[in-house]
Order: C-alpha cells, then sequence, then structure tokens
C-alpha cells in the first residue's frame, strides 16, 4: 500500500452519476488507529465518498485497497454508523444491534441477547434501553444504538457519516467523548464524514477538505485552516469557525 501503517489506501478514485463526476481522481490515505475528520461543502461529495469507500457505490476509475491484516477479518472489517441512524423501525433496539450477527454468523438467541446487551452497555445504554423501539428514542440515544449495531461484528475500521447531526450541543459532545473512548479502547480506524467544527477539533487526529472532487487540504486541524483554497478559507474562517478553538496538537 501506499504507506506503511495505512488501513485504506485511495488512488485516483473516481465516482459519479450519469455524466456528472462527483470524485474527480481524488487520493487519499488512512492510516491504521487514527481518527480522520472529512468536510466539504453540502452536496459536495462527502457522503459519495464515504459510500464508494464501504462499497455502496460503484467506481469509475481508481483503486480502494484496504490493509490486508484487515481485509483478512472476512466478517468484521468495516462498521457503519449512517447519519439519522438508519435504524429499522419495526425491530427494538436490541434487535437493531442484533441484526448484524443474525445475518453474518449462526449463534444462539441467548448469546445473542448477551453479545447485544454488551454492545449497548458499550455505549452507554442499558438492557432496559435495549426493549424500546426507535420511536420511542431520543436523538441520542438513536445515535448510540446505531453506533452499538455498526460495532456488532468488532470492526478494524469504523465509518461515521454526520453522527453529530440533529443534536444538540450537549450530546453532540457526549457523543464525541463516546468516539474518542471506544476508539482508544478498540483500537478502532475511524473515518469521520462531519460538517461539526467541534468534533473536528476535539476528536480528529487529522482532517481532510474535499472541494471540487479532490482532497484540496490535508493534515491536522492547524495545517488544515491554514490552507489558502478558498472554500476552506471561507470553512474555517467564516463567523461560525471563530467560536471554535484549535487544539493546538
Amino acid at each position: 500500500m501506499g504507506e506503511n501503517n495505512a488501513a485504506i489506501q485511495i488512488d485516483d478514485l473516481v465516482v459519479g452519476f450519469g455524466r456528472h463526476v462527483v470524485i474527480d481522481r481524488l487520493s487519499l490515505t488512512v492510516r491504521r488507529g487514527e481518527t480522520m475528520g472529512l468536510v466539504g461543502a453540502s452536496g459536495g461529495g462527502k457522503s459519495v465518498l464515504m459510500r464508494a469507500m464501504i462499497g455502496l457505490l460503484p467506481k469509475r476509475g481508481g483503486e480502494i485497497r484496504i490493509d490486508p491484516q484487515i481485509e483478512r477479518r472476512a466478517v468484521n472489517r468495516l462498521g457503519v454508523l449512517f447519519q439519522q441512524g438508519a435504524l429499522f423501525s419495526s425491530l427494538n433496539a436490541r434487535q437493531n444491534v442484533q441484526f448484524p450477527l443474525r445475518e453474518n454468523i449462526n449463534i444462539s438467541d441467548e448469546l445473542l441477547d448477551e453479545i447485544a446487551n454488551a454492545k449497548l452497555e458499550m455505549v452507554g445504554l442499558t438492557p432496559a434501553d435495549g426493549e424500546k423501539f426507535p420511536s420511542e428514542l431520543s436523538g441520542g440515544m438513536t445515535k448510540r444504538v446505531a453506533l452499538a449495531r455498526a460495532l456488532a461484528l468488532d470492526p478494524a475500521i469504523l465509518f461515521l457519516d454526520e453522527p453529530t447531526s440533529g443534536l444538540d450541543p450537549i450530546a453532540a459532545g457526549e457523543f464525541d467523548a463516546l468516539i474518542t473512548v471506544l476508539q482508544k479502547t478498540l483500537g478502532l480506524t475511524v473515518f469521520m464524514v462531519t460538517h461539526d467544527l467541534s468534533s473536528l477539533a476535539s476528536i480528529c487526529n487529522r482532517v481532510a477538505a474535499l472541494a471540487d472532487g479532490k482532497i484540496v487540504a490535508l493534515g491536522s486541524l492547524d495545517e488544515v485552516r491554514a490552507s489558502d483554497h478558498p472554500w476552506v478559507r471561507s470553512y474555517f474562517h467564516g463567523v461560525r469557525a471563530k467560536m471554535i478553538h484549535s487544539p493546538g496538537q
């Protein structure tokens, strides 16, 4: 791969719809054990890139390579938390967490319950919360259940699509703290699509900025903030950005 410590290596990736090219010969390395934040304009291709990386969208060109050591983990290499949680409304929280387990491994109902309860506890929920249906969950609880489901198969790489979207500042801060603890405890590589400046400052080791179908800035938050690309300057030096201080790392 491009770097010895690369969890994901992307080279000259092209993704599009019809005549519209969304991702245009993009290259990016996601390092093992890091939390990378991806920012970009609304409709600029952030979620398209993530979906191509996890295999939900076909590519027109280029390569996406997973670290062979991760690739050999046939069932559990990737975990995904989609925007808004994407829980099954007809299943309770515990059953939602169990869904990938039922689809991929053959174990008893008793063990399914045990694993699901452990994953719920891991994200700060209780077995009693597992009985609740999505319509009975707050926004923050919905995100936590979706995160527990993403972790059900013990993935090596965790993808998060706007994980704090729709959460109030307190709930968003608590969710960021949870991601940080889980990343360190489980040794995860985390790739996070976000527009949340606070999340970038508090939990991301590196930040990648997407514009015009390419990565136009990459590095620490301080390094990306120093970019002279017009969109990056507008994003990081606008009115809202002035309220967010660099972590100084």
